[in-house]
């Protein structure tokens, strides 16, 4: 199996926070889209490959129209018995996984009743903050109403597979005030949460204005905890390191995590054959003069094997409950890992299950800090 990614790196405004590649130059929306079809035509499959997910993530691609995603769409999802996917999942394949990354505001009536006529049948949104004062910190357009009335539209269209991200670790933000967000996202009955510190990266608007702000790593540590009660409580499954699901795990993103093959189309996208890693120019002008000029938009490679390939494997990996597989290991590397690992499994950090290496939950907090010392410098 394999997934296909589509960057949509259009933004009307941009995000503080934001490190992803994006643009606001909404005038050039018709003609990437048309790059991206040309690119994505005839789709490079991975020998033996058969697609099984498709993510439209961004930037913001419920930016684009409903006519320019079908453009998109339409020939990536072959009808089979007459139908494209159903939001149930029928049509192409039991299973097939169609997720699109929407802004809360774009999601009009309208909007979210013909997703599902695409076929995509799951929807993930960046709620963020349920405090309007914190989302206009950030830069976004919607308010905390907005999350709750867009959950309410796709459910009415059909959408059962939602997620929503959420982000914590503000500026002056209390364990109280992060309670409050969590309980508000709980309230919205949604399949999966994602949920991630505010980072500050160097080189975004956020890392320049509130360096010197940042909250606190005991506060941090304090509300990731909190999150995790609240939400294995409230009866979701704790998966991987930064997301939880109720009924359905992201199908698309765990492919990553497993070492599946992914094509990747559109400005700033990689790509991975199993042996191979290979990315897009990150320059929307760029990847369009390319494309339109019939030119290769790939900027660079490189091959992922020996220890590369373990290094990759320990850092994505281990970010999951199910852990590293040892079997996949040749024996240097396994002697290697099993060596580095002793000692945090005698700390309690991480745990060795049927052949699988995993973080504790105790390890969670420190995951960098292990994962770091596994790797093969």
């Amino acid at each position: 199996m394999a997934g296909i990614y589509i960057h949509i790196p259009f933004c009307k405004s941009r995000c503080i926070y934001c490190g992803f590649y994006s643009t606001t130059a909404l005038e050039l929306r018709q003609r990437y889209v048309d790059a991206v079809c040309k690119e994505a035509h005839p789709l490079p499959l991975p020998k033996g490959g058969e697609i099984d997910t498709i993510y439209i993530g961004g930037g913001t691609p419920s930016q684009l129209s409903i006519a320019q995603l079908e453009q998109i769409l339409a020939p990536l999802i072959p009808p089979k018995g007459g139908g494209l996917p159903s939001p149930s999942g029928r049509g192409r394949g039991r299973g097939f996984e169609v997720t699109m990354e929407c802004n809360p505001d774009d999601v009009t009536v309208q909007y979210a009743a013909a997703l599902p006529q695409l076929g995509i049948n799951r929807v993930s949104m960046g709620a963020q903050t349920f405090n309007d004062e914190r989302l206009r910190f950030l830069n976004r357009r919607h308010t905390a109403a907005q999350v709750q009335q867009a959950v309410q539209r796709l459910r009415d269209a059909g959408i059962n597979n939602i997620s929503i991200d959420l982000m914590y670790g503000f500026p002056n933000e209390t364990l109280t005030d992060w309670e409050r967000d969590i309980d508000t996202a709980l309230a919205l009955d949604v399949e999966h949460i994602s949920s991630y510190c505010l980072m500050y990266e160097e080189g975004t608007p956020l890392y320049e204005r509130m360096r010197n702000e940042e909250c606190d790593e005991e506060t941090e540590r304090q509300m990731y905890e909190l999150l995790m009660d609240k939400l294995e409580a409230a009866g979701y499954e704790h998966y991987e390191i930064s997301n939880w699901s109720r009924s359905h795990r992201s199908k698309h993103n765990s492919n990553y995590w497993k070492d599946v093959p992914y094509i990747g189309i559109g400005a700033a996208a990689h790509s991975y054959d199993g042996h191979r890693r290979w990315w897009n120019v990150a320059d929307l002008r760029e990847y369009i003069r390319r494309i339109e000029k019939g030119e290769s938009p790939v900027e660079g490679s490189e091959l992922i094997e020996g220890w590369t390939r373990y290094n990759d494997r320990v850092t994505v990996a281990l970010r999951t409950c199910e852990g590293l597989d040892l079997t996949t290991l040749t024996d240097e590397q396994r002697d290697y890992c099993m060596k580095n690992a002793r000692r945090f499994m005698d700390d309690g950090l991480l745990q060795e299950k049927a052949h699988h290496l995993a973080l504790t939950r105790k390890g969670l907090f420190v995951s960098d800090m292990v994962m770091s010392e596994l790797m093969k410098v």
